[in-house]
Formats: C-alpha cells, structure tokens, sequence
C-alpha cells in the first residue's frame, strides 16, 4: 500500500476540492485524511492519499498537472513514509479548544504554541484569523489540542494566563465536550 501527502495550493474559486478529488478517484486513489482551508485569497488542501500499486506517484504528479492545467494550481507530493504507516502508540489524550483574541501583534501565534509544546500538548487543528487592529473580534485563534492525561491543568492555565497578560490577549482552555455544549457546533 502506497500512501502520499498531497498539497494543493491556488487562487480561491469553487470546484478546486472537486476536481481534485474526482481526479484522485478517477486513478484509484483513496483520500484517507483531508484538510482544506482558505487563507485571505488562497485556497489550500493538504490530503494523504493511498495510491493503487500500479500508480506512481510521479505519474500521478503528471495526470494533476495535465488535467488541472487550467486551474493554475501547485501541486506537491511527498511519498508518506513507510515506517509511519502502523500508527505509533502514543500516551492517551483528551480533546480540548483554546481560544485566544486581542489585538494584532507579531508572535500571537509562536508565544500560544511554545507554550502548549512545552506541556507535550498536541495542536491537531488551528484556525487564526488576523485582521489587525485592536477589536478583539478581529483577531482570533481557536487550536484544537491534545492534552495528554496526567498533564498539570492548573499549570498550563497559569502559563497561558502569563502570556494573556504580556500580550493583552484572552485566552481559554475549555475540554471540548464543554466547549461544544457552549457554542453548539
């Protein structure tokens, strides 16, 4: 079984998702895991993909290039190593959302992602939108993190609350289950 992360990087519009998906099922391919997100004006997936065992892919970076011609895409594959195929075991997690807003400044997202690795905290998703400016609406960060069991709760609160303060933002870790509750999604 031959896996690949695939990347797809272009200007926004709709079908991009289509097209590419469609192209990968035309060649026998199976979309494993996907994301896809728009950052201002450009679309970006990022999939991984099992190929048939008679497809390559360099053949497959062909037929995309070929086929999307028109549609000014970047395509990037990277064969998925073989040694990450079996998933390691890792230590148990739960689910939490940490969200942060306040004014737009450099390094928001370097000083909330430091520190979460510092506790050996996961970050599986982040969404940051940042228009600049002060209103804190316009500025949000919202990670969806992994929070290993055992990890000292108290204080990874106190260490995001010492970052709110230097930064003037707010920030909140909420485990997901309360964070969904809340905000119904």
């Amino acid at each position: 079984m031959k896996k690949i992360i695939l990347s797809v990087l272009g200007h926004d519009r709709p079908g991009i998702l289509a097209a590419v998906s469609e192209l990968l099922l035309v060649n026998g391919c199976n979309i494993e895991n996907a994301s896809q997100t728009i950052l201002q004006s450009v679309f970006g997936s990022l999939l991984l993909v099992t190929l048939p065992e008679d497809l390559s892919p360099d053949t497959l970076r062909s037929r995309m290039s070929a086929t999307l011609s028109g549609m000014a895409l970047d395509i990037f594959i990277k064969e998925f190593p073989s040694s990450l195929v079996q998933e390691p075991v890792v230590q148990p997690t739960e689910a939490f959302i940490l969200t942060a807003f306040g004014p737009d400044q450099p390094g928001l997202v370097s000083a909330v992602s430091r520190c979460v690795a510092n506790h050996g905290i996961n970050i599986s998703n982040l969404r940051a939108v940042f228009k600049g400016g002060n209103e804190p609406g316009d500025n949000v960060m919202i990670f969806e993190v992994d929070i290993p069991v055992g990890v000292d709760l108290k204080q990874v609160n106190n260490d995001l609350d010492k970052i709110a303060v230097r930064l003037n933002l707010t920030i909140n870790l909420q485990h997901r289950g309360i964070f969904n509750a809340m905000n119904r999604i």
